[in-house]
């Protein structure tokens, strides 16, 4: 199976993990970046939209068809923001671009990238969670070909990229123990790259895939 993938928030550590590995797959065919800045990437299977607005996907709409991978990647941290911030800047957002692909190409395959923790009840404590979890409840009500909501907790960064956070390289050094004392609780960005590949591939068990469903699957 050819995988033409569309990848949002590859200026990130995660989204730029993501592009990385899936540009590197044998059976990558081609890759769309949507973004608000250019990612800084070439290659000979990558092409870019940047657009302020993720639910404008108006000067690509009629090639849509080709791809059957989305992988959502774009976020940010909670820290700071007032709940119906951290709701348009996550869910809004996230729900406001996979509409429009949703309406384009149901064919797709959408990879969200959650986090560990997140609350699919919606009634927890911390806010982030609630809000991740009502993300992730409505992005399956949606008429694509299947959703997976990955969770990762510590991601372990690819060396190389410019991206990566600088605590998470330093954490990074010490993942064989974080892996040993904690194994649900940690992943490498390139399992996680590889998770979401083999999910479009071969499909999963599971829709909401926690660290260790994310090694399993990366395998």
């Amino acid at each position: 199976m050819k995988l033409n993938a569309i990848i949002f928030g590859a200026t990130g550590m995660v989204g730029e993990g993501v592009l990385h590995v899936t540009l590197s797959h044998p059976e990558t065919e081609s890759v769309l970046v949507v973004g608000r800045r250019p990612c800084g990437v070439r290659h000979a299977k990558l092409r870019e939209l940047v657009t302020a607005d993720f639910t404008d996907l108006s000067p690509v709409m009629n090639q849509l068809r080709e791809y059957n991978a989305c992988f959502f990647c774009a976020g940010t941290t909670s820290v700071g923001k007032s709940e119906e911030e951290y709701t348009r800047v996550t869910y809004d957002l996230t729900m406001g671009a996979a509409g429009a692909l949703a309406r384009a190409n149901s064919g797709i395959t959408f990879c969200y990238v959650s986090g560990a923790g997140t609350d699919g009840t919606e009634r927890g404590r911390l806010m982030w969670a609630r809000v991740k979890g009502r993300t992730e409840n409505d992005l399956a009500k949606l008429p694509f070909r299947a959703v997976y909501n990955f969770r990762p907790g510590f991601i372990k960064p690819i060396p190389g990229l410019k991206n990566a956070f600088a605590v998470a390289r330093v954490l990074g050094r010490a993942y064989p123990l974080w892996k040993a004392l904690m194994p649900n609780y940690v992943c490498t960005l390139e399992d996680l790259g590889l998770a979401m590949i083999h999910a479009v591939e071969r499909g999963y068990a599971r829709t909401v895939l926690e660290n260790r469903d994310i090694a399993t699957l990366a395998r």
